[in-house]
């Protein structure tokens, strides 16, 4: 298990295909819910994402755009058009409105109208599960941009076949397909030339520290010390804490604590029957008070605290 593939497991497509939309300009899709993570791409034509207070940013063919909620953002035709928004969101029905058809995931042959200057988007949304995936949205802007031509591609591929035909199942491998290309585009722009991903993401590439991150990720209740971490990863004790530290901006122990008090943080509003001494044991604590007093220094409240603060929070959520 990597610091990525942690961060991003608790964000998942689930019936979240807003729409393979195709559209006759002009239009104005207004999506409305303002989710954690928004992907739109362009399979066919073009257009504008406009996001709420946010400059506005084309989108042309096989481009993608990640839209950090919770504003919300438009997609138009051209800026300034003359359509009238339609609200779209999770919910929407399938309104027709000024030549713009949108739909909600099955193919509508009618939205062509066959002069070819058509534009079909997909517009994924991701709920964003926990403190886990938060870490993840801490690391991204409101908007961000990945070019044609790179891995995401080939998901392209299949994200037009798969829309191009109604069979059974489709919504679930819509779902994984949007994924995938959620993962691809998040890889590209992390490693994109010039760009300052977090530290944990530049930190996976090195030889030592990568190791050391994926060992903590994979066993984080294991009763680490660095001198164990070294013994691991085949250097020293006193080379494992300065790359660590230079690396990724915090000592090896420093970086455990924070992400079991992390874990611990979903697992308490997760697991609504366990004790927090059930909690501290899952995260590597033998001694409850010991676990409290880390998880209230790290998270400023302490568990119970947490606890009740987040579960009277989840219906609104």
């Amino acid at each position: 298990m990597d610091a990525f593939s942690d961060l991003i497991r608790g964000v998942r497509a689930h019936g979240s295909l807003f729409g393979s939309s195709t559209l006759s300009p002009p239009w104005a899709l207004h999506f409305v819910d303002g989710a954690p993570l928004t992907l739109c791409t362009v399979l066919t034509g073009a257009g504008w994402i406009v996001p709420e207070h946010r400059p506005p940013e084309p989108l042309r063919a096989r481009e993608t755009i990640v839209v950090r909620g919770p504003a919300t953002f438009t997609f138009v035709d051209e800026v300034g058009t003359r359509a009238e928004p339609i609200a779209c969101g999770e919910h929407c029905a399938t309104p027709e409105q000024g030549g713009t058809r949108h739909r909600l995931g099955w193919t509508d042959h009618g939205g062509d109208t066959g002069d070819g200057a058509a534009t079909t988007l997909i517009v994924g949304a991701y709920p964003v599960r926990g403190e886990i995936s938060r870490r993840l949205l801490d690391a991204l802007p409101v908007v961000l941009r990945v070019d044609a031509g790179g891995t995401a591609d080939a998901v392209l591929d299949h994200l037009a076949a798969e829309v191009a035909v109604d069979t059974p199942g489709q919504q679930v491998v819509l779902d994984r397909l949007l994924d995938w290309m959620l993962v691809c585009a998040l890889r590209e722009w992390f490693d994109r030339p010039g760009g300052e991903p977090p530290a944990w993401w530049a930190a996976q590439r090195d030889p030592v520290v990568g190791d050391a991150l994926r060992l903590l990720h994979a066993e984080p209740a294991a009763p680490w010390t660095v001198a164990a971490l070294a013994e691991r990863t085949g250097v020293s004790r006193s080379t494992l804490a300065k790359r660590f530290a230079d690396l990724v901006g915090e000592p090896p122990l420093t970086y455990l604590t924070r992400w079991r008090m992390t874990l611990a943080a979903d697992l308490l509003v997760e697991r609504e029957t366990a004790t927090v001494a059930d909690i501290a044991r899952t995260v590597g604590y033998a001694d409850p008070f010991g676990f409290s007093a880390a998880f209230k220094r790290v998270r400023g409240v302490n568990p119970s605290e947490f606890r009740r603060t987040a579960t009277a929070a989840s219906p609104v959520a």
